[in-house]
């Protein structure tokens, strides 16, 4: 692996474009694309703004020797977050289950701890983790709306349905169906629509084509 090699390693591991780290260094976007195609290389000013943004020696980048660390490796970020991605798909189904056999509010109460547990899991890898923590974060962040906007957005949609019908406010981790087919429908198509847009929304600010190519 020569220095070119290492700078876009360095930088998909960072989970950023070479627009974004041209930014960081003040050079254009050419550069960076000369730098990791072999075409020219750094000078010693910009090799000394890599190693401090990547947080790597300067010999790792000339020479590929990497820094001897005391004490144990760091954990790896995308354990924690497919740990929390898994709780959180979890905690949906166990609150629905629960609904669907009592229909009691523990059920949501359940789904929402649960979520919440999913988010605090994926931000102690965050703090825990090493350098592939961007990586985990962008992953764990495409799945989360799935899990975490059900139950609240549920919760909203029946209350708003159930005032405007007449009935009795009712708290459930799942849109329900009352006497509406059509506010069933549109209450599902509202969810999905808002996930959807969402990872959009994350796909298109943190530029995740860079990061998957």
């Amino acid at each position: 692996m020569n220095i070119a090699d290492r700078i876009q390693n360095l930088r998909k591991l960072r989970g950023i474009s070479q627009e974004q780290l041209a930014d960081r260094l003040g050079v254009s976007r050419q550069t960076i694309s000369k730098w990791e195609s072999e075409q020219s290389a750094p000078d010693m000013e910009k090799i000394i703004l890599l190693s401090d943004y990547f947080e790597v020696t300067t010999d790792y980048l000339l020479k590929g020797i990497e820094k001897q660390e005391e004490g144990s490796p760091k954990p790896d970020a995308r354990i924690f977050s497919l740990t929390g991605t898994t709780l959180g798909f979890l905690g949906i189904v166990i609150s629905v289950a629960i609904w669907m056999e009592r229909k009691t509010v523990a059920a949501v109460a359940i789904g929402l701890i649960l979520t919440a547990m999913s988010v605090m899991i994926h931000q102690i890898g965050q703090i825990l983790g090493g350098s592939n923590a961007a990586q985990a974060r962008k992953q764990y962040w495409l799945l989360a709306p799935w899990y975490l906007v059900l139950i609240p957005y549920s919760c909203v949609i029946n209350f708003a349905q159930a005032i405007v019908q007449g009935f009795f406010p009712l708290i459930a981790p799942i849109p329900e169906l009352t006497n509406s087919l059509i506010a069933f429908a549109a209450g599902w198509l509202g969810y999905f629509l808002i996930c959807l847009l969402t990872d959009a929304f994350l796909v298109t600010k943190n530029k995740i084509v860079h990061f998957l190519e």
